[in-house]
């Protein structure tokens, strides 16, 4: 079954689709098993799939998130299995002044890009920070409480505020992954008496 679906992206990332000498279209084209023509005048992507192996949805998402400033390689984590893609609209928070939204930006990114890398460190997930937009891409679990974290940012909550958040959630899924590792609920862990020794 064939497919076909144009993705438009910013100009200024064209470049970054096709590579030095077309090596990253071309590796893009090997990996997700597709034919990509780009035309750079337009800034559209056109994705062209004769196969059925691989979901072409997958393959236009990862030119989105090429376009919303990852990198070729970061935007192929997309290829495995349980990784989203959320875009966040900063235009939802600063309407339509270019002062709010300059300083909505250097909110989420943060003095040195301490407020990005803390969201990356304590989600696992990449986040691109590009134009009038926030693009978040890891786990869906994790790439929920990413995109949270940058929504409330966004809305003005504290840093100490959002950090501390993630901290909770991040504390609270290893100790949700730790029970489901050993077989038993934190209930059930709670309630077991200490074993001793006779």
């Amino acid at each position: 079954m064939s497919f076909e679906q144009v993705v438009r992206i910013p100009l200024e990332r064209v470049g970054a689709v096709i590579g030095k000498d077309g090596e990253s279209k071309r590796q893009l084209e090997s990996e997700l098993g597709v034919k990509l023509t780009v035309d750079s005048k337009e800034g559209v992507v056109s994705v062209k799939s004769e196969s059925a192996d691989l979901d072409p949805f997958t393959a236009t998402r990862v030119i989105e998130a090429i376009g919303r400033g990852f990198s070729p390689q970061r935007a192929r984590r997309l290829l495995e299995e349980g990784t989203v893609l959320e875009v966040i609209d900063l235009r939802d928070y600063a309407g339509r002044s270019a002062n709010s939204l300059e300083r909505i930006r250097g909110r989420i990114i943060g003095l040195k890009g301490k407020s990005r890398r803390v969201i990356e460190e304590l989600t696992h997930c990449y986040v691109s920070v590009y134009g009038r937009t926030v693009a978040v891409l890891g786990d869906a679990s994790e790439a929920q409480l990413a995109t949270e974290a940058v929504r409330s940012l966004a809305s003005g909550s504290q840093h100490k505020t959002v950090y501390n958040s993630l901290q909770r959630a991040r504390t609270k899924r290893k100790m949700e992954k730790m029970f489901l590792w050993e077989g038993s609920s934190p209930e059930t862990m709670a309630g077991r008496p200490e074993s001793s020794e006779n």
